[in-house]
């Protein structure tokens, strides 16, 4: 689905003859590189407006006959909710309701809808266009356009021939335009109430309407689509909710652990006495497994290693560009901005991920420091190449304006392979070349024998359990989040977006904390793996409600769309199993360090 623009510096007579059905010459609209990532396009339009000249009645094309396919090229459209969007001045049309004034739906306008009846299908052929203008006396000379309603009609036209041979309309008002009068004749196009032979044009008014919005305002009325001030409580209420939640759990884990391990820690440093015997203060299982804790997983400690880099880049770029967001540099007014700072603040932090992996390949005595740096710079680039290739293939079958072109490919492989892979070798060079860590405490020559373990403390019950508290903490801004993707609305609210993401890191440090604490009380020191799991397990919920949101909230037809939908579906899944694994993983090694540091071992 296309973007059409509306040049304000397209000038052209509120009378005369009818534009051409599209311009003569096609010109596509410089974009940024988000933009093209995300498929929009922006093209010019025969639309002619001039500043402060009203124009009512204006006929944008000869009228033509509609043949079978067009017929049904309409009906496919209207089926799969097709809109039309329009810019002026880098604003996009809101539509609104042409029975309640001010009631505003979403951005652009539908293509035509489905009579009552169920089978006569009415298109929008005339649109009645508010831009709404301020000026500033004394700040600047001119107006400004703060605002772009549309008011789409569906109308059968009445059309006459001029002197000159010229067609327009000869039942529309000059001064007003259509009314809503005129709705009670809508452009059947097909079905039972549509005319044998259908002839089709398209119309439009356009009236300029003074406001006292300003400059900086504009985009108010865009973010407040879908009841605004609703969306901002729902939003407080569920920031408190988990807010409380977390500060809960904080005190309850604060309380247990500081109880427990302080008196385990103080029990266990003090001289044996006559009245307490050495092996009365090996009494609790975590201090059994001091000369195991730190020993490296035996389940590919490489591709962990390779893990917590990727994941602590991609961390990384979340927390900077969610900050600059909410800074306000990201605004939605920047059109694709923030998916350019995705983009780039990735390869640029390669280096972040290129030092992490190295510096735990190091922790576990490992030698294959290249096999370690070519994985972290490719593996998980790759993946997300693969799978964006692949849809963008089915895009380009499908001749879908989605598709993004090989230009911008070729440019976004460029900055992968000329910035992020130099910089993530550069950050291994510095993380391999930086001595290892002194563990607090040793690592015995043969692994301690790990006892049975209950049933509440096996992998799967602790990652089910462990997934759903930073689940939780997501869940309501994740509904914005899908809304603002596959509804098209703006996404606005980063301030809150930033609060959710604190709350979201402090769950998932303590419940990765608080299992693995119980974990090794029952003498099990295989943490680490387990210290990822349990809160990247939370990808799998969020995976889930995707599923549920797309059966339920969505109606996406065609093998290509939803193969768009669940395959972004599976990276914004991967992306988020790797945020919350490595911050579960990287708190829980704090703890862990800090807790055998504290004790007096030999």
């Amino acid at each position: 689905m296309g973007v059409t623009a509306l040049n304000s510096s397209q000038y052209g007579s509120a009378l005369g003859a009818p534009a051409p059905p599209q311009p003569a010459t096609i010109e596509a609209q410089p974009e940024s590189l988000g933009e093209y990532l995300q498929g929009q396009q922006t093209l010019n339009s025969p639309y002619k407006l001039r500043m402060q000249v009203n124009s009512t009645c204006q006929l944008l094309c000869d009228p033509k006959v509609l043949s079978g396919d067009d017929v049904a090229a309409f009906r496919e459209k209207v089926n799969q909710d097709y809109y039309v969007h329009w810019m002026i001045d880098n604003l996009p049309a809101a539509a609104r309701n042409f029975f309640t004034d001010g009631e505003y739906h979403r951005l652009g306008f539908p293509v035509g809808e489905m009579a009552t009846d169920g089978e006569s299908l009415a298109v929008f052929n005339h649109a009645r266009m508010f831009i709404s203008v301020h000026t500033e006396p004394g700040e600047f000379d001119g107006w400004r356009v703060v605002g772009f309603e549309v008011v789409p009609i569906s109308v059968e036209q009445v059309l006459t021939t001029r002197a000159d041979g010229s067609r327009a309309l000869g039942d529309c008002d000059s001064a007003t335009g259509y009314t809503t009068a005129a709705q009670s004749h809508p452009m059947f196009v097909d079905g039972p109430q549509a005319k044998q032979r259908v002839e089709l044009a398209f119309s439009y008014d356009v009236f300029w309407v003074p406001s006292d919005v300003k400059w900086a305002s504009r985009w108010d009325v865009y973010l407040s689509m879908g009841d605004g001030a609703a969306n901002d409580d729902v939003h407080w209420f569920a920031i408190v909710n988990a807010a409380v939640i977390a500060v809960f759990l904080t005190g309850l884990v604060a309380l247990i652990l500081w109880r427990a391990i302080h008196r385990d820690v103080t029990r266990y440093n003090r001289v044996a006495t006559e009245e307490e015997k050495a092996e009365d203060r090996e009494d609790t299982g975590w201090k059994l497994v001091h000369t195991d804790v730190f020993r490296p997983p035996t389940t590919a400690p490489l591709a962990f290693a390779v893990m917590t880099g990727v994941g602590a880049q991609v961390s990384c770029m979340s927390l900077v560009v969610i900050l600059f967001a909410a800074l306000g540099f990201l605004n939605p007014a920047n059109r694709g901005s923030l998916v350019t700072g995705v983009i780039v603040l990735f390869c640029l932090l390669g280096i972040v991920a290129g030092y992490a992996a190295a510096r735990n390949h190091r922790l576990f005595d490992g030698k294959q420091w290249h096999r370690t740096t070519v994985l972290t710079a490719l593996a998980f680039p790759g993946f997300c190449a693969v799978v964006l290739l692949t849809l963008n293939t089915m895009a380009w079958a499908s001749q879908s304006t989605n598709a993004v072109p090989f230009g911008t490919l070729l440019a976004v492989l460029t900055l992968w392979l000329a910035v992020s892979v130099p910089l993530t070798f550069l950050g291994a060079y510095f993380g391999f070349k930086a001595p290892k860590p002194d563990l607090p405490t040793r690592v015995g020559a043969y692994p301690r024998v790990i006892p049975a373990q209950p049933w509440y403390l096996h992998p799967a019950f602790s990652m089910a359990v462990g997934g759903v508290l930073p689940f939780g903490a997501v869940f309501v801004e994740l509904y914005f989040i899908l809304g603002s993707i596959w509804l098209d609305r703006y996404y606005y609210v980063f301030g809150f977006l930033l609060l959710v993401a604190i709350i979201l890191v402090i769950t998932c440090a303590e419940i990765a904390i608080v299992l693995v604490y119980f974990q090794l009380c029952s003498e099990d020191y295989r943490w680490w793996w387990r210290s990822w799991l349990i809160p990247g397990a939370s990808s799998i919920y969020l995976a889930l409600y995707a599923t549920y949101y797309f059966s339920t909230a969505l109606t996406i037809m065609g093998g290509v769309s939803v193969a768009l939908y669940f395959g972004y579906t599976l990276l914004a899944a991967v992306a988020f199993f790797l945020v919350t694994g490595c911050v579960g993983y990287l708190a829980t090694f704090v703890f862990v360090w800090r807790i055998y540091d504290a004790v007096k071992v030999d």
